[in-house]
């Protein structure tokens, strides 16, 4: 991260909020006093609210000192004990309304803190106070910082992949992007190394970022499994890491060639879920707040109740006596709005465990399997709907075989890291013409294909290939 800082500047001051022990600005300072083009004077202000880590950070500025002496460099350091985001805030707010109170930085270096923020909570009002709308702590970290910047100011963060797309984000990305500018993004698609101590099952990713109004042509992207690993690494158009004209302001990273490919053979394909005339929702049935409808196995007045374990060889296979969960939902007034009407339906698993082969796992809901007038879908679970009714059963056959397809699974992969599927993102897909899913349906059997065989029907009738 520290040699990705290009700090051209003679006098700098960097930012480190949530400096821990000081690691990331203390690695920073020392690689320019061994540059050739060294700086004349460097500050940094580093923000850290822990106790036991501020004697840490103190020695580590310490020794930054000392450094910066040997190398003929003049050099400052403010350390503050104080919240990040509330000093942030201030800051931001004397622009409006204190003009002459105002701390500005060419660089900062951020490892933030990952935490969930509620709608209500102290550090949700801080950042609306600023015009940052986020659901994540290191969201908020990073938008706070952007802001401090002076113009070219540049920031290198590592950080969770997950603002890279999601309903939850995108105000975060739209703000984020009309003042910064990528140049360098590396992935880390392994998803429990970079944060494993952490538990942050997700993809993570380091990436310097420029306050420009002007977007560079290019942006170097790389990958690696993990810290230390193999580093693949290609040049992209800024373009092509964002989309122009994309209203949610996806951002796809894609470190191979074959990446590439997927992507444009998937925009080539041009249709949304509305063109086809389908809606995807959530499944209803949240099961701990639904404990006294539960049933173990089917009986009288129950319905199919149908989880991620009732998947099998692409088709709803029910009911399942191998598992602990629940088989079946009680009919009564509490379970009016849980339960929908029998039909046709393509199911997708929300969460994908990190040894499983495809994010996007998908499967059809056939009603001649399951004698029944009603069902019900447990919240770990999309499902694909026409108008909240079934779908005809070959287009609900050809779209799972879509959604199964390597294809999908590889332009998934490129701005989705985390164990989450929503239905935000299956709605951001691009999907073939109805017609298209239709005859691929017409291949599929009482059960689906192996991969390779599944992946050469969807050349053949989708790409006429």
């Amino acid at each position: 991260m520290a040699g990705m800082c290009e700090c051209p500047k003679s006098t700098l001051h960097i930012l480190d909020p949530g400096a821990g022990a000081g690691s990331l600005c203390a690695t920073l300072v020392l690689m320019l006093c061994k540059r050739a083009g060294r700086p004349a004077s460097i500050r940094v202000t580093a923000y850290e609210i822990d106790p036991v880590l501020i004697g840490y950070l103190r020695q580590a500025l310490d020794r930054c000192r000392g450094a910066c002496a040997g190398a003929g460099i003049s050099f400052e350091s403010r350390l503050i004990n104080q919240d990040f985001l509330e000093a942030g805030a201030n800051g931001l707010l004397g622009d409006l309304f204190r003009a002459g109170e105002r701390e500005r930085f060419d660089c900062a270096i951020i490892n933030p803190p990952y935490r969930k923020i509620g709608a209500d909570s102290r550090e949700r009002a801080l950042l609306r106070s600023v015009g940052v709308e986020t659901s994540n702590l290191y969201t908020g970290f990073v938008a706070v910082a952007a802001r401090l910047l002076v113009p070219d100011g540049e920031m290198v963060a590592i950080t969770p992949r997950s603002f890279c797309n999601g309903t939850y984000f995108e105000p975060f990305r739209q703000r984020f992007l009309r003042e910064m500018r990528f140049r360098r993004v590396h992935l880390f698609d392994a998803r429990d190394k970079a944060f494993g101590d952490d538990k942050v099952l997700q993809e993570n990713i380091v990436f310097r970022a420029v306050k420009s109004a002007t977007a560079n042509p290019e942006v170097c992207v790389s990958a690696s499994p993990a810290p230390g690993g193999q580093v693949r690494m290609r040049t992209i158009r800024h373009d092509e890491l964002i989309q122009p004209g994309d209203r949610q302001a996806v951002i796809h990273i894609v470190p191979e060639a074959a990446g590439e490919s997927a992507r444009n053979r998937m925009s080539s394909l041009g249709g949304t879920l509305a063109d086809i005339g389908l809606r995807v929702s959530t499944g209803r049935v949240v099961d701990f707040r639904s404990r006294e409808l539960l049933r173990t196995r089917p009986g009288k007045n129950t319905v199919p109740l149908i989880y991620p374990c009732h998947f099998k060889h692409g088709y709803v296979e029910w009911p399942n006596g191998g598992t602990r969960k629940p088989n079946a939902l009680a009919l009564g007034p509490k379970a009016a709005e849980l339960v929908i009407s029998q039909g046709h339906y393509v199911l997708t698993k929300r969460f994908s465990s990190k040894e499983e082969r495809r994010r996007i796992v998908a499967a059809v809901y056939d009603p001649a399997r399951i004698a029944t007038t009603q069902v019900a879908f447990e919240n770990h679970l999309n499902y694909f709907h026409e108008h909240g009714s079934g779908l005809p059963a070959t287009l609900a056959r050809g779209l799972a075989a879509y959604m199964n397809s390597s294809l999908v699974d590889t332009y998934f992969r490129q701005f989705s890291g985390h164990t989450q599927v929503n239905a935000s993102d299956l709605r951001s897909l691009p999907y073939p013409a109805r017609s298209a899913l239709i005859a691929l349906g017409q291949h599929i059997g009482s059960e689906f294909p192996g991969q390779e065989e599944l992946d050469r029907l969807l050349d053949q009738v989708i790409f006429n290939a």
